[in-house]
């Protein structure tokens, strides 16, 4: 089954992304567990977690059709070894509310060098503070997501990412989420159905569908290896929709998460509906 939907709003508590995810006929969904530009928020409460559980089970979803996103401060690699603790400390955190809700995975950036270490380092760092969290929970995955290599951020080419999971002890525990603007944007051309099947291909070569636990699928407003993020409506931007519809009829793309993140959420109804058309038709 393709499970297909956004990144929604979890405004008003964890529980009301259930209902925001089913008010677009969405079978999955992206979610921040908390307040995604903030260090220290409030522990779940018991409530909290028994309303999100009602709400899942109600709207029939499992832990594996929801991705879970954590906050935007996060960055494990930072060479600063105080500034790094805290981010640490902040992922670990995000990963047992993922555990408390019964989710099964946690998605995010792998981190930045900031022009001060050297890459490799800066990677060891990361697999380091991806260890720590994974010792830390149980049955939760971290999902490592390309990036666009905006900056110094890594995780740009597959290679980096199979990099990083080459220094996690608990490999087991590692899955990967690809973002179809970040990957664009890093260098990847993915703007035919052929040219994104070939890159799948390189994907599998490097790191393997065996790790893929999620996709984010946004057409890109940034330009082809530009290493800018900069995310589109679906067919408004520099991809177009072959890439979409590729996947669509990829068996490899069932049951995870396909989510969302295009930048009107008016439109995201339309869009969950225009991918379902094209994973029932020929591409």
């Amino acid at each position: 089954m393709h499970y297909i939907g956004a990144h929604v709003s979890a405004a008003g508590g964890v529980h009301n992304a259930v209902e925001n995810a089913l008010s677009i006929g969405a079978n999955a969904f992206a979610l921040f567990t908390k307040n995604q530009k903030q260090w220290k928020v409030p522990p779940l409460t018991e409530e909290q977690i028994e309303l999100f559980k009602q709400a899942m089970a109600d709207g029939g979803f499992i832990a594996e059709q929801v991705l879970p996103h954590d906050g935007y401060l996060i960055n494990l690699g930072n060479p600063d070894p105080q500034k790094r603790r805290i981010s640490v400390q902040a992922f670990v955190d995000e990963m047992k509310r993922v555990q408390q809700l019964g989710l099964d995975r946690l998605n995010f950036h792998p981190g930045a060098h900031l022009k001060q270490i050297d890459p490799d380092d800066c990677m060891t760092l990361i697999a380091e503070g991806i260890d720590e969290a994974l010792q830390e929970t149980e049955g939760v995955y971290a999902v490592i997501e390309t990036t666009a290599g905006q900056g110094s951020a890594l995780g740009r080419t597959f290679e980096e990412v199979a990099r990083i999971i080459e220094k996690v002890k608990h490999k087991d525990r590692v899955g990967v989420c690809i973002d179809t603007c970040h990957i664009f944007a890093a260098g990847y051309d993915i703007r035919t159905q052929e040219s994104f099947s070939s890159v799948m291909e390189e994907y599998d070569r490097i790191i393997g569908f065996n790790r893929l636990m999620g996709m984010h699928l946004n057409d890109a407003k940034s330009d082809y290896d530009s290493h800018v993020d900069r995310h589109s409506p679906l067919g408004k931007g520099n991809l177009g929709l072959e890439p979409f519809k590729a996947m669509m009829v990829d068996p490899r793309f069932l049951n995870i998460p396909l989510i969302l993140e295009t930048t009107d959420p008016e439109l995201w109804k339309a869009e969950v509906e225009m991918l379902r058309g094209f994973a029932n038709h020929e591409a």
